[in-house]
């Protein structure tokens, strides 16, 4: 998802209006959570998607997001999950394992369910590094994660 998005601009080239999307939110650093929700939302109504549309689903921490996501991209009504989550390093290994589970966990959600499951956790060194990340001045990666559910439905389109 690294790249240069800052802002969404345009519409989507499907019709999203009728495509349902789940946001699972980690409240574990719930301030830098909620903006990358915010962000993801604002991005998701920005390319055609409906509020009704779309879910909000809540986890203790970005360790659980994996098996939400799994819950929710297997319900056929589902065309899209976008995992919100933050893990800032500490002074074990913790971060390492929690980060490391995670990524691979959400990944096995892609493959397993066949359907787009965003990376949107940011895994930073401290807790500046997240709100720069989360509106700041470097974007707001949630939004970046919507943007890379919709691009990855709008791939699949084209490839059947």
């Amino acid at each position: 998802m690294a790249g240069s998005i800052t802002s969404v601009s345009g519409k989507s080239k499907l019709n999203l209006s009728r495509r349902k999307f789940v946001v699972v939110v980690a409240e574990w650093n719930e301030d830098v959570t909620e903006a990358l929700y915010q962000g993801a939302h604002h991005a998701l109504l920005s390319l055609g998607a409906k509020k009704n549309n779309i879910i909000r689903r809540n986890v203790p921490g970005s360790f659980e997001l994996p098996l939400m996501a799994q819950w929710s991209a297997e319900k056929k009504s589902i065309d899209a999950v976008i995992c919100i989550g933050c893990v800032v390093q500490g002074d074990t290994p913790h971060f390492d394992y929690i980060c490391q589970a995670v990524a691979n966990g959400i990944m096995n959600v892609n493959l397993m369910t066949n359907k787009p499951v965003a990376f949107g956790v940011l895994t930073t060194l401290n807790k500046k590094q997240a709100l720069d990340r989360a509106g700041g001045k470097y974007g707001n990666k949630g939004e970046e994660a919507a943007v890379t559910v919709v691009k990855m439905l709008e791939s699949r389109e084209q490839r059947d």
